[in-house]
């Protein structure tokens, strides 16, 4: 019987309550991993988007993967200390981290305050950077590990022109994001550790649907599901042979990883 290719492993996803979150919990846990399962909501609340960090367990749970659910706001460091304490208790070791929380933030230039700027800055951006100073360490004392950062297109200079007006905010964290990725990966790349950016297209989620309407033409659009192969891909990536790269899902198997 041929082997999980993330058996034994253990992996961390933000943002796993809902949307390509949860749904790269549930995959990681179909390839061999146990995860762990974070984000901000622990119940649903009323006119909220649907899906708890517990019901992204139940998913890995049903997957026959072990699951942790815990509960981080990114944009406190000291919930980054908590998840990655929760998780070495539990698991003993950490192999797989998936940045994917965000702040979608929205707004037009004009309408944009700095409150919001500051919002998706931390959120978005110096999260990745407190994250990673916790978990390569952690990552490190096992021989290694990857950290997958989910970007988007919208990081692109030539998607402004596609995009609609009040994603400057958003497309100048995801920019960052993956400029992160590939300035830290030959620093890390001694520890053993990965890191690498992934665009993962255009996925039909809770909050894109609750943006663009069911009635929007969703015919060239993904799920969170058909994300999984590229992370798992990416979750076996070690330095020097994969990192500091950006790529997107959907060119999987098509034009990279070669």
């Amino acid at each position: 019987m041929t082997q999980a290719p993330l058996e034994g492993k253990v992996a961390i996803v933000t943002g796993a309550s809902r949307g390509i979150g949860r749904g790269l919990a549930r995959g990681l846990a179909l390839a061999g991993a146990d995860v762990v399962c974070a984000a901000r909501t622990v119940v649903e609340e009323p006119g909220g988007l649907p899906g708890t960090i517990h019901d992204a367990a139940a998913d890995v749970e049903a997957a026959g993967r072990r699951a942790l659910a815990v509960r981080c706001d990114v944009g406190v460091a000291s919930d980054f200390e908590s998840l990655f304490a929760q998780t070495v208790d539990a698991f003993g070791r950490v192999d797989v981290l998936v940045n994917n929380a965000m702040a979608p933030t929205r707004g037009t230039f004009d309408g944009t305050t700095v409150e919001m700027w500051d919002e998706s800055m931390t959120t978005n951006v110096r999260s990745l950077f407190v994250a990673c100073k916790g978990v390569v360490p952690l990552m490190a004392a096992h021989g290694g590990g990857s950290i997958i950062n989910i970007s988007s297109g919208a990081a692109e200079h030539a998607s402004s022109a596609h995009l609609p007006a009040g994603y400057a905010v958003y497309s100048v964290a995801k920019a960052a994001m993956e400029r992160f990725s590939s300035a830290i990966a030959p620093e890390i790349a001694a520890s053993g550790v990965a890191i690498n950016a992934l665009r993962p297209g255009a996925v039909k989620t809770e909050l894109a649907t609750r943006e663009l309407g069911e009635d929007f033409d969703w015919s060239n659009w993904t799920t969170p599901e058909a994300v999984v192969p590229a992370v798992v891909f990416l979750a076996q990536a070690r330095p020097p042979d994969f990192t500091g790269r950006i790529v997107d899902s959907p060119s999987f198997g098509k034009t990279w990883p070669a």
